[in-house]
């Protein structure tokens, strides 16, 4: 394999660009590849989002020493960005550096990875070979060669879906719910005095349910169902005032006041197995009977999922449950780990049976959920070390994440209103979801 061969990294999101960051403090040759027209193009699609992590736990070490030779101003490290001010006051910044506009390429989306005349099936000498990625430009396709790959592409566009069992009944069905989280207050006439369900326990879920709590201040004739498949509604609040990140806890702190306060009904314990839509309304089923009838519109927050339709040639070595690499998945599995915070890991748990090729970012953590930014800053600075030859900085761990406070129990019980509640047991640390 030539070692002038790029190490190429596909997505030019915070880890993708960090990534970058960390090759060139190697003096290791590197290619961007974007499917989008700018860096963060998916953040883009929840700007109006404000993060719970401040620009503390937001910025890349070894990118603000590229920046920090440019005139950027480095943002106030105690303010909570939204989406659109992490890309602009962050990505298109370090993505304009001289060190890294000029290899990057955008609207450059990747097809397929393979290795140079080795399908899947070839073993022999299949390290010698390097990495060759089929890219989809100006509607051809280009062949890259790279000694590495970095794949940093996230899971933003491919949702999970509402259902219990995971999967999409209809194309339809697709298209006729909402998979993001909706600018509510900007757009008020879609929401406004109608029936939203809210499907999906997570981070994106609460920041969905308190656009429409505020939304319902305004206009009391909204409805709002909040459909959870946790047993114990409280599961969902997260650590509350118990979290490190200040923002993160108020979210679902606030989410509990507002709940208590009757502005949402939330439906615990729902496993939805059907959602049928006639005339201009759904109705949502679970899969013990329970009907919610006359929802006007859907909003599904549970998660995504990692895209490996393009990985098909690669050797990929993945949890059969987490899609995350063997090696991580005890880590962060929801089914068993204790739902504090995940302990910081780099190379070593992210390396796959493809020698050279890793998964990083929110996509190395497969169906998981809980991911942070930073955590992403560390894999890639571990992995570019490894590259580069520096095993001894690859193994370091640099990193210390706060903890969610999530999974204590509470000393006195926090009564709200649920419907169709079976049983409300408290997470004891063995098993829970930290979504």
């Amino acid at each position: 394999m030539s070692e002038k061969s790029p190490v190429i990294i596909i997505g030019a999101g915070p880890v993708g660009l960090a990534a970058a960051a960390h090759l060139y403090e190697y003096n290791e040759p590197f290619l961007i590849l974007e499917k989008g027209s700018d860096a963060g193009n998916h953040i883009l699609e929840w700007e109006h989002i404000q993060l719970f992590s401040p620009w503390e736990f937001n910025i890349d070490q070894a990118s603000k020493r590229l920046l920090e030779q440019t005139n950027w101003v480095e943002p106030d490290p105690s303010h909570l960005p939204n989406g659109k001010e992490l890309v602009d006051e962050y990505l298109k910044p370090l993505s304009n550096t001289k060190e890294i506009k000029d290899h990057i390429l955008f609207n450059a989306e990747v097809v397929d990875v393979t290795k140079k005349i080795a399908d899947k099936m070839k073993s022999h000498s299949r390290e010698l070979q390097p990495f060759v990625l089929y890219v989809k430009m100006n509607k051809s396709i280009r062949k890259f060669e790279a000694k590495a790959v970095i794949d940093a592409t996230g899971t933003w566009s491919n949702p999970n879906p509402p259902f219990a069992d995971g999967v999409w009944r209809t194309e339809k069905l697709k298209e006729s719910i909402h998979t993001d989280i909706p600018d509510v207050l900007n757009e008020q006439e879609k929401y406004k005095n109608k029936h939203i369900a809210v499907i999906g326990s997570g981070h994106s879920a609460l920041n969905s349910l308190n656009s429409l709590m505020d939304l319902k201040t305004k206009y009391p004739k909204t409805e709002i169902s909040w459909v959870v498949r946790k047993q114990n509604i409280e599961e969902a609040f997260g650590g509350e005032e118990d979290d490190e990140l200040e923002a993160r806890g108020e979210l679902g702190a606030k989410t509990h006041q507002f709940v208590n306060q009757g502005l949402a009904k939330a439906y615990p314990n729902f496993f939805v197995e059907d959602i049928d839509e006639q005339n201009g309304s759904f109705a949502i089923q679970s899969s013990n009977g329970v009907i919610i009838n006359e929802v006007d519109e859907i909003i599904v927050n549970t998660g995504a999922r990692p895209d490996f339709s393009f990985l098909s040639e690669v050797r990929l070595g993945i949890d059969p449950a987490v899609q995350s690499t063997p090696e991580l998945a005890p880590l962060i599995d929801p089914n068993f780990h204790s739902c504090g915070t995940v302990r910081p890991h780099g190379e070593k748990e992210l390396r796959h049976p493809e020698q050279s090729f890793y998964i990083v970012g929110v996509k190395s953590y497969g169906r998981a959920p809980t991911f942070l930014m930073t955590t992403g800053y560390e894999q890639v600075r571990s992995i570019a070390a490894y590259i580069a030859g520096d095993t001894e900085e690859a193994t370091k761990v640099k990193l210390k994440l706060p903890e969610t406070g999530v999974c204590q129990v509470h000393s006195k019980p926090k009564p709200l209103e649920v419907i169709g509640a079976d049983s409300q047991e408290k997470c004891g640390g063995m098993s829970c979801d930290c979504s």
